[in-house]
């Protein structure tokens, strides 16, 4: 469903009612994660380790319920480099990467519609042209209205 993340990296620490403690990752890359989902419209999701991932690294996901029965999405990404290799991969996920950043959120979106009806508690999600995405120097925005 998440194209960045293999199934061979994914391990389930912990996890409670709202919360999880889980690593994922691919091709090198490694976050251990802080899922957490108190408020049914925000996920709140913390980078608490990585090998390249540090500081305010994470991931917000905003449901905002729309009356037609559509969720809008506002995806918020935060992305600063431990290391070198963390630098270098913040910034070219802030330039060249947007559009596969972009595109891999499209892509789970679509996958979770695609789930049968009771397999999510979000029947449809509409996709919004906004991801955000933060570097070591900064948030940047990606919002494409």
């Amino acid at each position: 469903m998440f194209g960045n993340s293999a199934d061979s990296y994914l391990t389930v620490h912990d996890q409670g009612v709202d919360w999880a403690d889980v690593t994922e990752g691919s091709r090198g890359v490694w976050e251990r994660l802080d899922y957490c989902w108190l408020d049914p419209n925000r996920v709140v999701v913390r980078t608490i380790d990585s090998n390249v991932w540090g500081g305010h690294s994470g991931h917000t996901y905003t449901f905002t319920r729309r009356p037609e029965g559509t969720t809008e999405i506002d995806y918020v990404v935060v992305r600063e480099g431990k290391n070198v290799k963390g630098r270098v991969l913040a910034l070219l996920l802030n330039t060249v990467g947007r559009r596969s950043l972009r595109k891999a959120f499209a892509n789970a979106v679509t996958a979770i519609e695609g789930r049968p009806h009771g397999a999510s508690r979000f029947p449809h999600a509409h996709r919004r042209e906004g991801i955000s995405e933060g570097t070591a120097s900064g948030r940047t925005s990606l919002h494409d209205r």
